[in-house]
This record gives structure tokens, C-alpha cells and sequence, in this order.
């Protein structure tokens, strides 16, 4: 379902396409034939994969709140979506802490919204809800959480995304439910995935950007939490399980709504010190220093993904192992001064669908 002609003409909407993941999202899409249009704020820098891409000249692009239900609801209406990815979100945990209403306004209210004009829209067949693997409950498990793990949150973003899910669940439940497709004809999904990097991503308060912005300028990386241990994995990673899932839902409705994690390998399952060690290396030159603070505000120190679900029912599992992501990664922001990032971006995606 990568590189088929499923794709072909398909109406898709993507919510967040201006950010780091909906960026390559459109950009895949566009590359498969999809008919995609876009709904997001403005980009974050003039640097962002979306901008240097040029992909908002290939797709619908259209710049409103998720928060704004009228003009999402016209969004909708004016161009009829068959299959809908909701990635608009508020996206960082340490910013929750300062905004915490707004966290809470964008993640679940933001969701109802969509939700609603789905509910509302006799177009959509597939709509995907793309939160995170913090959406869990965390014990600090050594083994990782599976789809029907008890949701929760310490932090605001992470409870919000948690009541994302459960917004999601009450929907299926009360609108969509997969055993009663024939009457509303709609299959709803969330995918959680972990913690994700590539190219093109200047968000603040992530540890890729905030080491690619250090090491162009020749600094030490400041490193927060060198010991908190991550589910790493290059963006393509999740984006395929939400294409493959997407389609499969489209051909099979009831059987593939639900829940669904899209994780690493265990091997890419790194405290943030290796994974910098990583990077610098990639980068050829470079060092980092710790800046642990005593009294930071709480952020989870060991949080891991079960992925059997997706494996066995959907046949999908991740394909580059840390080093290689990492070096796809440096490439991209090695090379996004070239005037050919969207071309960039086409020949990752190409290989990386060649290698599965």
C-alpha cells in the first residue's frame, strides 16, 4: 500500500500538514497520487520541511485553527474528503506546562472538532487520529505498553493526549461502530507512535533540532535528560504504519478500527546521551554537555512500545535501525540549503520504500 496505485485520486485530508510529521505526510501522498489538501497554522520557520519543500503548491493548502469548528466544518465541505489523518496538535510536553488550557483546547477539543465534522461529512470512509505513545499511563515499565493499556498523563500534553484517545473511543462507540458500518459507512483509527525525528523539524524543546542548531554553529549540545531512555525512530517509520493502516481500513473497515502503536525495535530504544553521541557522530565534529537541572518540571524517564499488534495483523514492522535513521536525518539537514529539498525528501521516501 506504498507505492500502489491505492492512492491514486484519493481525496485526502491532512490536519497539521504544515508541521514536521504532516509535512512529510503530504509530501508522501502527493508522491502516490493522493488528491491532498491541508488544513494547519502557519509553519514554524521559514525552514521547516513544509516551506523548503514547496509541497503547499502541490496539495490544497490551507491555513486555519483546528479550534475554529466553522471553518473547519467549510474545509470540509468544500472539498469532501474520503479519508482524513488528524496530526494538528500541540506537540511538546514542557510547553504543556506553560500553556496548559491551550494544550488541553488544541489536543481535545481540537479532536472533537474534527471528530464532529467527520460525524457531519458523508465523504469520509477512514479517519486516522495520530496522537503518541505518551498517551499511556506510564510505571516506568521495562516492557512496553500495549493498545489496551490503562491511558492517563502526568503532564498536561500527555493527558491531553490521552483524553484524545478517549474522545476517539467515544465516537467509535456512539457513531462509528465498526459493527454497524454498513449504516454510517465510517472507520476510525488512533495510531501512537514514538518518539520521532527527520528532517526538516526546527521545533524547539526536541532534541534533534535543538542539536542540529548547536552543532551548524559549532556549540556544545546542551542535553536535559541524558538518561531517559526513548523509542527512537525516523519519521518515515510511523508514516508508513498510518498509510498502510489507512488503506487497509478504506478496503476492510470494521476489522482495523481501534487502537494501534507504531513503534521501534528494542534496539532503538536509546537513552538521549547515545542517541547525541550518535548524531555528533553522524555529524563528523561536535560534543555535548549535560544540563540536568535539579527541580525540572516532571518528564517520563523510561517509556517503551509494544508493537505485536501491528506486526501480526497489519504485517508491518520498523525498517531502519537507529544509525541508519540518524544518518538520514543528519543527511537532510546536511543538504536543506541546496534549493532541492522536496527532491530530498522524494529520494528518502524512494528508498525507503525500495528496502521494504
Amino acid at each position: 500500500m506504498l507505492n500502489n496505485d491505492f492512492w491514486a485520486g484519493k481525496k485526502v485530508l491532512v490536519t497539521g500538514h504544515t508541521g514536521f510529521k504532516g509535512s512529510w505526510l503530504s509530501i508522501w501522498l502527493n508522491m502516490l497520487g493522493a488528491d491532498v489538501a491541508g488544513y494547519a497554522l502557519e509553519p514554524l520557520t521559514s525552514n521547516d520541511n513544509f516551506v523548503l519543500s514547496g509541497i503547499g503548491a502541490r496539495m490544497r493548502h490551507e491555513i486555519g485553527d483546528i479550534r475554529d469548528f466553522q471553518r473547519l466544518g467549510r474545509c470540509f465541505e468544500s472539498f469532501r474528503p474520503e479519508i482524513v489523518f488528524h496530526l494538528a496538535a500541540q506537540p511538546l510536553v514542557r510547553e504543556s506546562y506553560k500553556t496548559p488550557r491551550e494544550t488541553y483546547d488544541v489536543n481535545v477539543l481540537g479532536t472533537v472538532n474534527l471528530l464532529e465534522c467527520c460525524r457531519l461529512s458523508d465523504s469520509v470512509r477512514v479517519i486516522v487520529n495520530v496522537t503518541t505513545d505518551k498517551c499511556y499511563e506510564n510505571r516506568e515499565w521495562v516492557w512496553g505498553y500495549r493498545e489496551n493499556d490503562r491511558l492517563g498523563g502526568h503532564d498536561p500534553y500527555s493527558s491531553s493526549k490521552a483524553c484524545s484517545e478517549m474522545v476517539t473511543e467515544a465516537y467509535r462507540r456512539s457513531f462509528f461502530d465498526p459493527r454497524d458500518f454498513a449504516r454510517h459507512g465510517k472507520s476510525l483509527a488512533s495510531a501512537r507512535a514514538g518518539n520521532v525525528f527527520g528532517g526538516g523539524d526546527w521545533q524547539v524543546d526536541r532534541i534533534v533540532p535543538d542539536c542540529i542548531r548547536h552543532l551548524e554553529r559549532g556549540h556544545s549540545v546542551p542535553v536535559r535528560s541524558p538518561s531517559a531512555v526513548r523509542p527512537w525512530q525516523h519519521v518515515l517509520e510511523p508514516l508508513s504504519g498510518y498509510l498502510l493502516l489507512a488503506a487497509r481500513m478504506f478496503n476492510d473497515p470494521s476489522p482495523y478500527a481501534g487502537a494501534w502503536n507504531f513503534g521501534p525495535e528494542d534496539s532503538s530504544f536509546l537513552n538521549v546521551g547515545t542517541l547525541v553521541d550518535s548524531i555528533v557522530k553522524a555529524w563528523g565534529a561536535g560534543a555535548w554537555e549535560d544540563r540536568s537541572l535539579p527541580g525540572a518540571v516532571h518528564e517520563a524517564h523510561l517509556l517503551k512500545l509494544d508493537i505485536a499488534k501491528a506486526r501480526a495483523l497489519l504485517g508491518w514492522s520498523p525498517l531502519w535501525d537507529i544509525e541508519r535513521a540518524v544518518l538520514e536525518t543528519v543527511n537532510w539537514y546536511r543538504e536543506y540549503k541546496c534549493d532541492r529539498v522536496h527532491e530530498l525528501c522524494l529520494r528518502q521516501i524512494g528508498d525507503y520504500i525500495s528496502e521494504r
